[in-house]
């Protein structure tokens, strides 16, 4: 009897479908699914398992017989060995159908309510260079390549700037050329790493947990406005003035040049004091005139065209009058809030981020915007009966959760205010709809839009409407 984990081989195998998480389908003789990492379908490949499990099998492809029409080249030489842009072999048009078709099983297979027609989903206009926030890794113990593990030679240079290796987070890839976040991050980040390698600036060991230079993180918004933090991992005045005076001098251009000394054994920022070294301490996105001040700590859409996009989908569902109390559940920085204010009689912001409500607050003040309040907690504490009587009914609620969907006393309370409209807004179409089966015995779905945020990746975002029955 063979041992439940032995690796087996498959050969000849046609690729099937495209499912969660990014992995491709395929079945093996003996009938199971296999999940892939690396195959897209349409691909005839031979397979090796890593895992068996009792009804389905993980697996790489290890040999290409035959590819799929739905193949094409990535453009970047660090794929498959970055943890990102996992579809950059698959052509754009097909990674849009698969993230339709997840949309769409999600909904009919967890949610199990029924659906009105589907609208395709709107496609990013820009499929690289589209994101507006970046955050690099510094390593003193950078990946090898098997070339380079091969080699005889002695390896010098170990130093690297760049993107942890999936699973490992010790393991950094040195990156030369990223494809996600346009001019000057390339160069910012290239630069950075040369100037402080020539000028002996220790690079960080998380093994260790020594080394001076932590991590990266470069902001940049339509404007044109940048931000670059530098964190450190311990306070050392003469070399972290030498690193963030050539950074100022070599890009004028910066906005906004910031540091974090961070001791920790984890590099979040969140509970750290940021110091701005030059320039201001925050950049500043608009939109529609609006105008959204973003600092370090701020959470802002890191697509931002596609936000644009996103917010008129979440605009036009919700049918405004002028008329309506407005709540904006998860409200973050107050975004959507505000990008609908002008179309409402008053809009309520809800958050559990007490820095993503001052950030709120101001942005609105600035924006002359005086039809909104916001409102810190913990959303199953905060959105209780009590709030509704202080604050009054709303007749369209807009929900935008995290991956983890809504609470289910959150449902639960909609559920018991029962307003008009629900426009909810999803990162996780999974969790979405199981919310949707929870909502089903009063509100109807009436309209759905998937909308691709992040190309080159399987993540989708999904807006529905849901109105009373």
């Amino acid at each position: 009897m063979a041992r439940k984990n032995k690796k087996q081989v498959f050969e000849n195998i046609e690729v099937i479908d495209a499912g969660a998480k990014g992995k491709s389908i395929a079945k093996a003789p003996d009938g199971k699914v296999i999940f892939l990492n690396n195959a897209v379908p349409g691909d005839v490949i031979d397979i090796r398992t890593t895992k068996k499990r009792k009804a389905y099998y993980e697996g790489t492809a290890t040999n290409l017989i035959k590819p799929s029409s739905k193949r094409v080249e990535p453009i970047c030489k660090h794929f498959g060995t970055c943890g990102g842009c996992k579809w950059q072999f698959m052509g754009y048009e097909h990674q849009l159908d698969y993230k339709q078709q997840e949309v769409m099983n999600n909904l009919t297979r967890i949610g199990k309510v029924d659906l009105p027609e589907v609208t395709p989903i709107l496609g990013s206009a820009e499929q690289f260079f589209y994101r507006n926030k970046m955050e690099f890794s510094f390593s003193d113990s950078r990946w090898l390549s098997l070339e380079e593990i091969q080699n005889d030679e002695e390896i010098k240079d170990r130093n690297a700037l760049g993107f942890h290796i999936p699973g490992m987070w010790d393991k950094i890839l040195d990156i030369d050329t990223c494809y996600l976040q346009a001019d000057p991050s390339n160069a910012i980040r290239n630069k950075v790493r040369d100037f402080a390698t020539q000028n002996n600036l220790s690079f960080y060991n998380a093994r260790n947990q020594t080394g001076l230079l932590r991590t990266l993180m470069i902001r940049t918004t339509s404007t044109g406005e940048i931000m670059v933090l530098v964190q450190f991992f311990f306070d050392d005045a003469e070399k972290r003035n030498l690193l963030l005076d050539y950074i100022k001098t070599e890009f004028p251009e910066i906005t906004s040049l910031q540091y974090v000394v961070n001791g920790k054994g984890n590099d979040t920022i969140y509970d750290q004091d940021v110091i701005c070294y030059h320039g201001k301490d925050h950049i500043t996105e608009e939109m529609e005139g609006l105008q959204f001040k973003i600092n370090a700590k701020s959470f802002y859409q890191t697509n931002s065209d596609q936000a644009y996009e996103l917010y008129k989908i979440t605009r036009d569902f919700a049918q405004l009058t002028g008329e309506e109390l407005v709540y904006d559940l998860y409200t973050g920085t107050g975004t959507i809030a505000q990008f609908v204010a002008k179309q409402a009689k008053k809009v309520i912001g809800v958050e559990a981020v007490p820095e993503a409500i001052e950030d709120a607050k101001e942005n609105a003040r600035n924006n002359k915007i005086d039809n909104t309040e916001f409102y810190v907690g913990d959303m199953k504490k905060v959105f209780t009966k009590d709030f509704i009587a202080t604050h009054g009914q709303p007749e369209v609620v807009i929900t935008d959760p995290p991956r983890d969907g809504m609470h289910k006393d959150v449902v639960q309370q909609l559920l018991n205010i029962a307003p008009a409209k629900i426009v909810y807004v999803s990162c996780n179409s999974a969790t979405q709809a199981r919310d949707l089966a929870l909502l089903d015995e009063a509100y109807k779905v009436t309209k759905v839009q998937p909308v691709d945020m992040f190309p080159q990746t399987h993540h989708v975002e999904n807006v529905v409407l849901l109105e009373k029955r």
